[in-house]
């Protein structure tokens, strides 16, 4: 694959939250000091237990964040497109990373290291305060994904993701995206998964196709997924 664009990577950085009220010449220069890397389909971008350190910016592909119980369960976390950003706590410590980063598909990163960046931060506590708060919204999320999976049914938990993730009404499966890869996300196994999905379908709910979850009545979805704790 040809080295990817740094001209692109500034446009990607302008228009990131964290970085957006930069200006140009800062833009440039974290664009020209930033390294990347090509990952195969399946390849490693760090593993639990790791240090890495600095900021990763998804250039093309897909990237999955994981937990693997002692078993090998899997429990994905997140899912990482072009154009977002991962691995915020290896901005500010040189600690061991609490999860594992998977490539999904041929994907290309760019990698800011924490030397890069710290100084950045202290001299804008404007941006220290972005990436601060994201963090805040990743606890946030995280905990709320702990309650569904204490709590909820796997057809709950697949209501809510169905709804949550479905643009225009349908959930697009990447060719990455199979039954055991969307089992994964909800803290399940595939046989389990299925039944949830025909219950769903069988009461008019939703369209199960090869390539694409439609929402058929999102209305009564979003009641199959609202339960008390």
């Amino acid at each position: 694959m040809s080295h990817p664009d740094r001209d692109a990577l500034y446009e990607q950085l302008q228009q990131t939250p964290y970085f957006a009220g930069l200006d140009a010449e800062t833009l440039h220069r974290l664009a020209s000091l930033a390294t990347w890397h090509e990952y195969a389909p399946g390849a490693i971008v760090f593993l639990e237990g790791e240090i890495n350190a600095g900021l990763y910016s998804v250039h093309s592909g897909w990237v999955k964040v994981v937990k693997f119980s002692p078993d090998g369960r899997e429990q994905v976390l997140r899912y990482i497109g072009a154009g977002e950003l991962f691995n915020e706590i290896g901005v500010f410590l040189a600690r061991p990373n609490p999860a594992t980063a998977i490539a999904l598909e041929q994907s290309v990163l760019w990698h800011l290291h924490r030397s890069v960046l710290q100084p950045l931060l202290t001299a804008r506590p404007d941006l220290l305060l972005h990436v601060m708060a994201n963090m805040a919204d990743r606890i946030t999320y995280l905990a709320g994904m702990v309650a569904d999976l204490s709590l909820h049914t796997v057809e709950v938990r697949l209501a809510r993701l169905l709804l949550d993730a479905a643009t225009d009404g349908a959930l697009v499966r990447h060719a990455w995206l199979t039954q055991a890869e969307l089992a994964a996300r909800l803290g399940t196994v595939p046989d389990v998964l299925n039944r949830a999905l025909r219950a769903l379908a069988e009461a008019g709910l939703i369209r199960v196709e090869r390539k694409q979850i439609t929402v058929l009545d999102r209305p009564a979805l979003a009641k199959r997924a609202t339960v008390e704790l």
